[in-house]
């Protein structure tokens, strides 16, 4: 078997055995991929903390046809984001990016999209971004990747341009003006279509400055993680936690 290697980032692991870690991961040459880690929970193993949540490495491993686990030889860090974790905040968040990630792609599908995603993403909380916009941020192109992202320029009956307010549909695929709108439950504003403007045009943020009041920001991210939750068919376990935290 040749060895193999990837530029990665983990997304999690878990415990199997006595000595070693189910790793799933998302390479940028192969998506996500699972992998054992042999002798990962032994003290002074050659993974040393590469394997930490979100940690950047280049992964390497072998592989055996018609297995679904590669087996990890060694990684080597690019960047640890260990201290992201010491925050509560951003480590609620990065379990939510991990779980998106897992959740909506599938198993070895190559996303340089996603995996340019992730890392300038992290890039900008490492250096102070706000992290609703960061997270807003993440949940519109994840949307938008997976084609879950609906069009808010346009009623989906009458095909008018929404110039103010409008109604999203029951099954979050786009919205209708308060004309053609038969349930009224989620008003979208025109600050969403200004905010995807917005997102389009600009890289992650790395500093404080928010494009809209924060009130305005959370209520665009509700709207977002409805979607998300909507195609889920299910709330991510780490945005429960997530909105607990930010509640208290």
């Amino acid at each position: 078997m040749p060895l193999e290697q990837s530029e990665a980032f983990i997304l999690r692991t878990f415990h199997v055995g006595e000595q070693d870690k189910i790793v799933v991961f998302f390479a940028k040459n192969k998506g996500i991929v699972k992998g054992i880690a042999k002798g990962a929970r032994k003290f002074g193993n050659r993974f040393g903390s590469g394997l930490e949540p979100l940690s950047h490495v280049t992964l390497h491993y072998y592989e055996k046809e018609h297995k679904d686990l590669v087996v990890l030889n060694n990684c080597d860090l690019i960047e640890s984001n260990f201290d992201l974790h010491r925050d509560v905040d951003r480590a609620f968040i990065l379990s939510y990016f991990s779980e998106l990630i897992e959740e909506f792609f599938p198993t070895r599908e190559k996303d340089d999209i996603l995996f340019r995603l992730l890392e300038s993403t992290l890039k900008a909380m490492n250096a102070g971004g706000d992290l609703d916009l960061l997270g807003a941020y993440f949940e519109v192109w994840i949307l938008k990747i997976n084609g879950f992202l609906p069009s808010f320029k346009k009623c989906r009956k009458c095909q008018k341009e929404i110039m103010d307010s409008a109604w999203l549909s029951s099954k979050k695929e786009g919205v209708y003006c308060t004309s053609c709108a038969f349930h009224k439950k989620e008003e979208i504003q025109q600050k969403m279509n200004e905010f995807l403007q917005w997102v389009k045009k600009n890289p992650p943020p790395k500093d404080k400055d928010l494009p809209m009041k924060r009130e305005k920001l959370k209520a665009v991210r509700k709207i977002l993680q409805g979607i998300i939750v909507y195609h889920m068919e299910r709330e991510p376990k780490s945005l429960r936690f997530l909105n607990l935290n930010n509640s208290g």
